[in-house]
């Protein structure tokens, strides 16, 4: 019965010491989540202008998977849209009135930057076309956050970086 005990306590300890260095090394990654408002002043959008991106949005990220809302206005008001990612290397793919999207996101190898890479397939005057781009999301401070975005189109590769204060 004593060295049962002793089993049960040693085992305790020895989680009381694993737990809090994985869950460290799991917190070492960036967190993108929360409000954040586009600040266009700070931002370079590139040949493509405002229409390429910007507005708002909510940034969820729990565990594995990242969530972003994106609020925008247009000609026709505004409009929320949704994407999803996974944040341990696999494919997701997101749905739009454009056609679906697939992206793969990777950590950089500190954490401090996310990778998202998409691959988008859509018709436009009756030719199927792709696009692909790579954004990569890093913190500059606490209250700030900095989407560098590079896309192939058919004019030719194209960047933009577009940056974010914390509400």
């Amino acid at each position: 019965m004593k060295r049962n005990l002793m089993m049960i306590l040693s085992f305790a300890v020895i989680l009381a010491f694993i737990v809090p260095v994985t869950t460290n090394a799991q917190s070492g990654k960036a967190n993108f989540a929360g409000t954040w408002a586009f600040n266009e002043s700070k931002s370079d959008m590139g040949q493509g202008g405002r229409g390429f991106g910007g507005g708002d949005m909510v940034v969820k990220q729990d565990g594995n998977t990242m969530s972003v809302d994106r609020t925008r206005t247009n000609r026709d008001g505004e409009s929320v849209t949704t994407e999803k990612y996974s944040l341990d290397g696999k494919e997701t793919v997101n749905s739009t009135g454009r056609g679906d999207s697939k992206s793969v996101a990777k950590w950089s190898a500190d954490g401090k930057s996310l990778s998202v890479t998409t691959s988008r397939t859509f018709d436009m005057n009756g030719e199927t076309r792709e696009m692909k781009s790579t954004a990569v999301w890093t913190l500059t401070d606490a209250k700030t956050l900095a989407v560098t975005t590079t896309m192939n189109t058919q004019n030719g590769e194209m960047t933009r970086k577009m940056v974010y204060d914390k509400k």
